[in-house]
């Protein structure tokens, strides 16, 4: 399977606007001024993540347990659904997709899910 979900969380801005944080990437972050800009933002910085990691041989994070995420004042949980070949396509069509698609890691990591 090509496609993962995370949770998020979308937090209210003081400035207008929304954050984003991911639980299962903690280093991973982005905004938005509106719900729909800032849901794109957050599927473009999961890709930009996710995609590192991919190069990197860097193994994917289980998604955390919905229940287990504690919410904070002005935050709302979303998940964010990443389809690791659109993202290819869209981001890399000069790459040669075979090479991605070729590699262990890819088939033990993404496929398997």
């Amino acid at each position: 399977m090509n496609r993962l979900f995370y949770p998020s969380l979308f937090h209210k801005a003081e400035e207008g606007g929304f954050w984003v944080s991911f639980p299962d990437f903690p280093e991973c972050f982005t905004q938005g001024d509106n719900i729909e800009e800032t849901y794109e933002m957050a599927v473009d910085a999961l890709g930009l993540f996710i995609f590192d990691m991919l190069e990197n041989n860097i193994p994917f994070p289980e998604p955390t347990e919905l229940d287990s995420i504690i919410q904070e004042k002005n935050s709302f949980l979303v998940i964010i659904m990443f389809d690791i070949s659109e993202y290819i396509k869209r981001n890399y069509s000069e790459m040669k997709p075979k090479c991605i698609y070729s590699s262990e890691y890819f088939k033990a990591n993404v496929q398997a899910k």
